[in-house]
Parts: C-alpha cells; sequence; structure tokens
C-alpha cells in the first residue's frame, strides 16, 4: 500500500486524474480500460477532469466501464453511470462507444451476467479473468468497497466477475464488480477524503482488519495506490 496525502481533496483528485493519464500514456495497448465507482468524492475528480484536464486528456483512447452500479434508472440521481454522465462525460469529447454502462433499470441478476459477459468480451482476459487497467473504488464508513459489504464475505470470494448485492440497511440491490478481478486489475486505486475516512484508512494497516476495502489493500497482486486528503490521512490519535 502506497499512500499519497494532499492538503485538501481537490489536490487528492488532481493529483489522482495525473496518476491515471500518466498510466494511459505509459501503457502500450491502444485503449486504457478503467472501472469507475460512483460517490461524492468521485464527482469533484469529476468535475476537475472535466475542467483541467480536458485537453490533456486523450478520450478517444479511455474506456469507461463501472466497478457498481445502484439498480436504479440512469435518471435516478442514485445513479453512478448517471452521476459521471453529468459531472464528466457531458463535458468531454468522448465517444458513447468508449462507455460501457450496467443496465440498473434491468433484472439485477440478469444484468450482471450480461454485463459479466460483456466486460469478459471487451476486457483482456488471463485466465479467464478480465484484468481492467485501472480501478478506481472508494471505502465506506462501514469498510465497504465496490457495493460488497461487511457480511457479504462470499463476493470476496466467488468467481463470478459481477453480483448482486444489497445494502445491509436499505436492502437496495447494486451490481458489484467482485473482488477477484478487482485485485487482478494491473493498477488500483482508493480515493478517500473528509475526516469520516480516517479510521477507514488507518484500519488498512491493522493486520486483524479484513473488512472489504481492506481485504482488497492487503490481497492485490499488485501495490494499491491510496490518494487522500489530510482530513482522511490523519490519525485518529492525533
Amino acid at each position: 500500500m502506497k499512500k499519497n496525502i494532499y492538503p485538501k481533496p481537490e489536490d487528492a483528485a488532481r493529483a489522482l486524474i495525473l496518476h491515471i493519464l500518466q498510466l494511459a500514456e505509459q501503457s502500450p495497448r491502444p485503449v486504457f480500460n478503467i472501472a469507475l465507482s460512483g460517490g461524492n468524492t468521485p464527482a469533484l475528480m469529476f468535475d476537475i477532469w472535466a475542467s483541467e484536464f480536458l485537453r490533456q486528456t486523450q478520450w478517444e483512447r479511455l474506456r469507461f466501464f463501472w466497478v457498481d452500479e445502484r439498480c436504479v434508472p440512469p435518471t435516478d440521481r442514485q445513479s453512478n453511470y448517471g452521476m459521471t454522465r453529468r459531472h464528466l462525460f457531458d463535458h468531454v469529447p468522448i465517444a458513447d462507444c468508449n462507455i460501457f454502462r450496467i443496465h440498473g433499470e434491468n433484472d439485477p441478476q440478469d444484468e450482471a451476467e450480461r454485463y459479466a459477459a460483456l466486460v469478459a468480451k471487451e476486457v483482456a482476459c488471463i485466465e479467464g479473468m478480465p484484468v481492467f487497467d485501472f480501478v478506481l473504488l472508494g471505502a465506506g464508513d462501514d469498510g465497504h468497497t465496490s457495493s460488497i459489504f461487511p457480511g457479504q464475505e462470499e463476493l470476496l470470494h466467488t468467481e463470478e466477475t459481477y453480483a448482486v448485492s444489497a445494502h445491509p440497511e436499505t436492502q437496495q440491490l447494486r451490481i458489484a464488480l467482485t473482488a477477484q478481478p478487482i485485485l487482478h486489475a494491473l493498477n488500483i486505486a482508493f480515493l478517500m477524503t473528509g475526516p469520516s475516512k480516517a479510521p477507514i484508512l488507518q484500519s488498512f494497516s491493522d493486520p486483524e482488519e479484513m473488512r472489504p476495502a481492506a481485504f482488497v489493500v492487503k490481497n492485490a497482486l499488485r501495490e494499491v495506490e491510496i490518494f487522500a486528503d489530510e482530513a482522511a490521512g490523519r490519525k485518529q490519535d492525533e
């Protein structure tokens, strides 16, 4: 695990964007496959990407997939795809054929299977495992990542690429990229900002912590990078 701590959320977002652009530039493949997460923190990052890095980005090379999606239509305010479109895609010159959304309005199990098959077709596979060039993750205050929540450990080990999960409190259904394809990604980064993330970020260094986000950090095949602001990076006893 490599921690990159910056003064403000905007600074962490800018550094992460530059990191992605550098990785894409260095990639020998003609396309660079990115799996995105939703939430308020990525929304800030997408705003900055569209406004400050528009001309630096080779949009024709980037292809976007999703880590997870709520089972709602794309017009719903809770849709991760809808959020990304409002904050990023509507403001940049990216072709629709480079955007592969999860259809949250469809039957969840059918969509999980459809999207898994699509990813297997579009993303290079190694021994049957799709390998994304870059996976962007967040970590919930409860230690979840993707839409894999504590108590859903079967999604950490399943051979399915995407699976249906449920929020433990609201029971809202979601479609989630499971842990194994996350662990096999060529590059993984967490974007974490705000004081509520400090206990989770600190827990990544606890050898006994194995909630989903920590499980990914400790079991990824390659070093996981953390991009955080000072509020998230502050130790609890400070």
